[in-house]
């Protein structure tokens, strides 16, 4: 948060003299109260400064990288995650690329008869059965995912930054949220690199501070 040279100036007399009213602190630079709430408000809201009834505004004494990161670390799966582009486990290969162009997609879910999440499906492994004179069309998604257990999975109530974690670790595309459903996993949403690029962007202007 890009701080104003008034608000800057806020700050630097709270530090030195919190505990300190607003009145005070409305005294010291030559402007009325009311002039001066805006900033105080933003100032409390962005975590800068903290105020007590009958007691006036003092320092929290963090800076404005730490408060990014209190503010990133809050930040939920279910805030930002996107829609699943889900496929079933006996369509054709083909038909997987298919779904894959039109969604504008880099990983498909797999799931059973009973919507349960089964296998995961990148651009790597259609590009390895499209290797050779294979007719994709008579080839089905099943032999060539990724299979459970061997999926790197998250939850709509995991912090974005343990998911982002997990894409890095794993070096992939994207993580298939999912909820616990009777014998297997439910598939709610996705969670991309561009997610987490999006809550980036939003972090860096101010929308959450």
């Amino acid at each position: 948060m890009e701080l104003s040279n008034r608000q800057e100036q806020i700050i630097q007399i709270v530090k030195d003299n919190g505990p300190i009213t607003g009145e005070n602190i409305a005294d010291q630079l030559n402007l009325t109260r009311a002039t001066l709430r805006p900033d105080l408000a933003i100032l409390t809201m962005a975590g800068y400064l903290d105020a007590r009834p009958r007691v006036g505004y003092f320092f929290t004494g963090k800076t404005g990288s730490e408060l990014f990161t209190e503010k990133l670390k809050k930040f939920k799966v279910d805030e930002y995650q996107s829609l699943p582009i889900v496929v079933e486990e006996d369509v054709s290969a083909y038909d997987a690329i298919c779904a894959m162009f039109l969604e504008d997609v880099g990983t498909l879910f797999v799931t059973n008869e009973k919507s349960h999440l089964v296998g995961v499906l990148s651009r790597k492994d259609l590009l390895r059965a499209s290797i050779g004179n294979q007719d994709l069309s008579s080839i089905p998604v099943h032999i060539i995912m990724t299979r459970m257990p061997n999926i790197t999975i998250c939850k709509p109530e995991d912090l974005l930054l343990d998911a982002a974690q997990k894409l890095i670790e794993k070096q992939i595309d994207a993580l298939p949220v999912v909820n616990p459903a009777e014998e297997g996993l439910e598939v709610v949403g996705r969670l991309t690199k561009t997610n987490i690029t999006k809550a980036l962007v939003e972090l860096g202007r101010d929308r959450h501070l």
